[in-house]
Order: C-alpha cells, then sequence, then structure tokens
C-alpha cells in the first residue's frame, strides 16, 4: 500500500467511486462547483488552487474580468465545494508596503512551504513569466522577484525544500500560445535568485500529450515519490485538447521520473469540459491529501469557464500510473546535459 506523507485532513471533500466506475480520477456528481458569473465584474472564474487554511479551505483563483483582463481573487470555504468570494482582486504591495499590482495574472497555483503561503502565476514580465507573492495571513500579498525572464509558464513549488533548497517546475515557452513544451526544475536558496535547472520530462508519443505538457497541482509527496498531476495537450481539428496525466518523480532528485502514466487520467467528456469559452479543457491547479485516509481531492479548471473537482486515492492512483508506466531514456536522466 502507498503512502502520503503530509499533515491529516479530516474535512477534506469526498465523494466515493461511482458503482461500476474503474477510473483513476472520478468527477463529483455535483460539478461544476463554481458557475459562470460569480460575482459582480467576473464573467469567469477557472484555473485555480486551493489549500487548507485555519480547519477550513483557502483559495487563489482565476477571475476573468468582464473586460477581458485576467486576475486573481481570494477565496474561502468551509467544506472545499462552496466558495464565497472577496469583491476586489487581490492587492499586492512590494516589500516596502507599496502598491505592485501585476499588469494581468492568471492561472495561480497556492502552496505552503513551512510557515508561509506562496501564490505563484502567469503575468507580464514585458512577456507571458512567472510572478510570485508571499503571505503569512492572507490579507497582505508581498510580491518576489520574478523567478524567470520570458517566456514561461504553470510554475509551481514543491510544498517542501529539497536538499535546503525551495524547488519549482516551470514550462519555458513562447510569446504565442506554445505549440511546444515541457516541464523543467530550478531550484532557489531564497526564492530571488535560481538555478540548478533541470529537465524533468517532455510530451510523449501518446497522442493526449502530443504537443506539449505542463505542470498542474503542487507535488504531492509519498513513499513511493512526488505524486504530481500534471496537464498534457493534443492538437485537433478544432483546437488543443487539455487532459490530466499522472507522474511519480524521485523523492531527492525530482528531476528523475519514476513512473509515468501513458494513458490520461482524466479528459474532457462532461458538458462542462468540453462546452464554454475554450473547449476542451481538464486544467489541474490544486490538490487536497488526507494521510489518514489516503483520499485526495483534485481541483481543476473546465473549458476556461468552470472549476471542477475530482477524487482519487493514494492507492488507486499510484497504482494506476505504475501499471501503466511508460518512460523515455530523457525521463530517467537527470536532466542535465
Amino acid at each position: 500500500m502507498s503512502k502520503l506523507i503530509c499533515p491529516a485532513l479530516p474535512n477534506i471533500p469526498w465523494q466515493d467511486r461511482p458503482v461500476g466506475s474503474s477510473a483513476p480520477l472520478w468527477r463529483y456528481d455535483a460539478n461544476p462547483i463554481i458557475p459562470r458569473d460569480p460575482l459582480p465584474g467576473v464573467a469567469r472564474i477557472f484555473n485555480s488552487a486551493v489549500i487548507p487554511y485555519e480547519r477550513a479551505f483557502i483559495g487563489v483563483f482565476r477571475g476573468e474580468q468582464i473586460n477581458g483582463v485576467p486576475y486573481i481573487y481570494l477565496g474561502r470555504s468551509g467544506d472545499g465545494i462552496h466558495w464565497a468570494f472577496e469583491p476586489e482582486k487581490i492587492h499586492f504591495v512590494d516589500d516596502q508596503g507599496a502598491p505592485a499590482q501585476p499588469v494581468y495574472a492568471y492561472d495561480p497555483r497556492l502552496v505552503q512551504v513551512e510557515d508561509t503561503y506562496y501564490a505563484i502565476w502567469c503575468q507580464d514580465f514585458y512577456g507571458a513569466s512567472i510572478g510570485m507573492a508571499k503571505t503569512q495571513d492572507f490579507k497582505t500579498f508581498t510580491r518576489l522577484e520574478d523567478p524567470f525572464i520570458p517566456f514561461n509558464r504553470n510554475a509551481v513549488l514543491f510544498p517542501r525544500k529539497i536538499g535546503g533548497l525551495y524547488t519549482m517546475l516551470s514550462r519555458p515557452s513562447d510569446s504565442s500560445h506554445t505549440p511546444f513544451g515541457d516541464i523543467f526544475l530550478s531550484q532557489s536558496p531564497d526564492l530571488t535568485f535560481w538555478g540548478r535547472h533541470r529537465h524533468v520530462m517532455g510530451k510523449s508519443s501518446h497522442w493526449w500529450e502530443s504537443v506539449k505538457i505542463g505542470g498542474g497541482a503542487a507535488p504531492i509527496e509519498t513513499d513511493e515519490g512526488w505524486l504530481l498531476f500534471y496537464h498534457g495537450v493534443t492538437g485537433t481539428c478544432n483546437g488543443f485538447v487539455y487532459s490530466i496525466g499522472g507522474a511519480i518523480l524521485d523523492i531527492d532528485e525530482p528531476s528523475r521520473v519514476l513512473y509515468r502514466c501513458q494513458n490520461f487520467l482524466l479528459t474532457p467528456t462532461e458538458w462542462y469540459e468540453e462546452r464554454g469559452f475554450v473547449p476542451n479543457v481538464c486544467f489541474p491547479c490544486a490538490a487536497l491529501a488526507d494521510s489518514e485516509t489516503g483520499r485526495i481531492a483534485v481541483y481543476y479548471g473546465c473549458a476556461d469557464s468552470y472549476v471542477g473537482l475530482a477524487f482519487t486515492t493514494v492507492d488507486e492512483v499510484v497504482g494506476y500510473i505504475k501499471a501503466n508506466s511508460q518512460l523515455s531514456e530523457s525521463d530517467r536522466e537527470l536532466g542535465k546535459r
């Protein structure tokens, strides 16, 4: 049996697997959990991240404003399913307390490392790149130095230091909508200076991730390695299709892939995944885990219009990834050439 190495989360959102289902991830039967027009001035909330906080849940949410500019909003929930949002977008400050708003911000992740919470998002830094901020109370969000130059997206921190270093996944890109993309790893002693860059894994020959891939939820520590939910993209005559994939990374050298599932874990099939502002998208941004039961709840964006919730257990998903693993030579490498 596989074990989660994380705190207990007795109030994790949960729904048992439907009778007759054998899928490695199964959907919440009341999806989507966030509808359109969730608050004044915001047309859609989708790719978003949540974590436990003060015996409840808090999150940073991509809110697509009615003027078309994406920004990050704060939301709170008692059960991880029903959400209330602050009406004003998050106001960031610099280390002197002065306003420091990004031009735009989207696809946030939210990760706790030690006693601090870090929000990571994509923004304009003279081109698409990564923005970061820290908070300890979800009242003041202090901007950090941008970790990378353009172009880069899909960044997420590991929930603890590895070898004494902060560790981040990202996906270098280009100035357009990136018809390519591999996952890389970078490390930092102080969240200011980043280096020790390593290649983790690239797109594959499997149809659902044949164009590009990118990081998703913050990696989850298990006794088998780091469990990673990521997104894989394929191209069709009607545009991109985004699916959720799974891999397990080495616990001490996470640029080495131990197992990588050749099948998707979830792909668009429901109306809220297939129909929306951008159709055919399942885009994972967060996962909750309970060490006592092994339960995992995955939050994912749906068709750039909604937020969905799916469930699994560490035994189910790790077993499925291992049983269906297929690695390339570059997966097995340290990622340094």
